[in-house]
């Protein structure tokens, strides 16, 4: 991948993404672009600030989970928006997100991508990225939000195989899903663009406005799978998910709702939330 041009980036965004831009920064390599950014000043209710790297030393998943990239070979981008008013079911942000990555990554011309509950991005049954949500500041009327986006672009085989993904196969990425290298630029502006309408959109409507679409991109639905959590146990068929953003497990004639855990999908070895 070559270095990414902040230039090219704001010249490929469409205009009213770049009208709510504060500020963006692009760094060849940093510990996290989610960190670097919860540090930053909140930007202005409607306004946004971005962070883009082309490595990170210290990225993280959910849960902490490290997030892994090989120098030059992902984008790791992070925006930090607040809400004029706090939209509540801020835990279903991140799917929303995820909903707006899939798009983005339409836009380059992977077409075949899907979204694994909550948090994953799904190309051949392999993690092609992930995202993370972390509340910046927070009251009872606003919040502002650090949405960051981990994609693989075009990794080594040595990294393919020892990056730890959570998953049972290799990760996946757009290299070799496209067959060709992927302009940095092209697809932070198309990032931005997603996501940056997706945070407005989920701020007048909540979830709802995304729900019917998330289930489209459902990679899970209809796998056997075992979910981990705190109080025990869960077995059952993924069904999809709830209005609220929960995913559904059925056993029988139960349906429980699980919020967070640790999936396990048999035969594919562990495919962590």
């Amino acid at each position: 991948m070559s270095s990414i041009d902040a230039a090219a980036i704001r010249e490929a965004l469409n205009p009213a993404t770049a009208s709510m831009m504060a500020r963006l920064d692009v760094f060849p390599e940093i510990d996290s672009t989610n960190a670097w950014l919860m540090a930053q000043p909140a930007p202005e209710a409607g306004m946004h600030r971005v962070a883009i790297a082309g490595h990170q030393t210290a990225g993280r998943g959910r849960g902490d989970r490290r997030w892994l990239s090989a120098p030059g070979s992902s984008l790791c981008l992070s925006i930090a928006h607040t809400f004029h008013q706090n939209p509540g079911n801020l835990s279903a942000l991140t799917l929303a997100v995820g909903v707006a990555a899939v798009h983005a990554l339409r836009d380059t011309g992977a077409n075949d991508v899907k979204l694994k509950w909550p948090n994953d991005i799904v190309a051949g049954d392999g993690k092609l990225g992930g995202m993370l949500a972390e509340s910046h500041y927070r009251s009872e009327s606003s919040a502002t939000v650090v949405v960051g986006i981990g994609i693989n672009l075009d990794l080594p085989p040595d990294i393919l195989a020892s990056v730890d993904s959570g998953w049972a196969q290799s990760p996946a990425d757009l290299a070799s899903i496209l067959g060709s290298s992927v302009s940095a630029a092209a697809l932070s502006a198309a990032m931005i663009d997603h996501i940056v309408h997706s945070l407005t959109t989920f701020e007048g409507q909540g979830f709802h406005a995304f729900a019917e679409t998330w289930r489209r991109y459902d990679w899970l639905r209809g796998r056997t799978v075992s979910v981990r959590q705190p109080g025990g146990t869960v077995r059952g068929t993924a069904s999809g998910i709830d209005s609220d953003g929960a995913l559904l497990v059925q056993e029988a004639a139960t349906t429980t709702r699980v919020i967070s855990g640790s999936i396990e999908v048999p035969g594919m070895g562990s495919v962590r939330s």
